[in-house]
């Protein structure tokens, strides 16, 4: 059985300048972060499908991220794995007084409010002065998560609609200004604006229905994706191509799949 020692040697030997594999070695931060973000992803389709198995496999490729990341840190002097783990450990008892601590915690949404307040008292140490609610909110994640992340900050401090039905109101009000952006023939700059305001009602919208817009858009490509393939399998068997049908012919296999759901 292999420990997490084994795969820092591993990581090690890839690196090694001399040794190691070429393409390991010519790597840096930059060159790997998108790769960080795609093993993560992966992992979330793995939980999407319940590939338990595969799920195994992803986070495997996910830990060595960070052991890449780590390897790289120690050889520039930065700090190493031994750091990272250290780190993540003390930050998990720091924050969860109600467990290590005598801080009493009756909700998930109340530890979601003592965790807020220790990352402001974290920064306020650091000597960060943004004392803004939205302080802290990272900047290199998804735009739809950091939607998100702003509206929940705003809501703390109540900024928020109380139900969820001037969200819909919102989100009317947001397409209609869309529409007569369209009709105005605007420039794609007030078209970017406009539909990101409809964007961000829209995860304002998730958000009040606690529904994970990453997951909600996963679902919602791969219920695209299986309708379009079934589309093309119908269109085979009738001995054509899609491309070849009209669009109101493609529509009708369309209504044809969605039927069958």
């Amino acid at each position: 059985m292999h420990t997490i020692d084994d795969l820092l040697a591993i990581m090690a030997r890839l690196r090694d300048p001399v040794n190691g594999c070429p393409w390991d070695v010519k790597q840096n931060f930059d060159s790997i972060v998108p790769y960080t973000i795609e093993e993560a992803y992966e992992v979330a389709d793995a939980v999407d499908r319940r590939d338990y198995r595969d799920l195994c496999g992803e986070l495997g490729d996910l830990l060595l991220q960070v052991v890449f990341h780590a390897r790289m840190a120690e050889e520039a002097g930065h700090f190493r794995f031994a750091d990272v783990v250290a780190a993540i450990c003390e930050k998990m008892v720091t924050r969860h007084p109600h467990v290590f601590a005598d801080t009493g915690a009756d909700s998930a949404d109340e530890v979601l409010t003592h965790w807020e307040a220790i990352k402001r008292q974290e920064r306020a140490a650091r000597g960060d002065e943004d004392t803004s609610a939205l302080s802290g909110i990272a900047r290199g994640m998804p735009e739809w998560q950091r939607a998100i992340k702003l509206q929940k900050r705003a809501a703390s401090v109540g900024f928020d609609w109380p139900d969820v039905q001037p969200v819909f109101a919102k989100l009317h009000e947001e397409i209609d200004e869309v529409r007569e952006a369209f009709a105005q023939g605007a420039d794609p700059q007030r078209l970017t604006d406009e539909i990101g305001d409809v964007l961000f009602v829209c995860a304002n919208l998730a958000r009040h229905a606690r529904v994970d817009v990453s997951a909600a858009m996963r679902h919602a490509n791969a219920k695209f994706e299986r309708r379009f393939r079934c589309m093309e399998t119908l269109a085979t068997e009738a001995g054509s191509q899609l491309a070849s049908h009209s669009l109101t012919e493609q529509e009708a296999l369309w209504d044809r799949v969605k039927a069958r759901e």
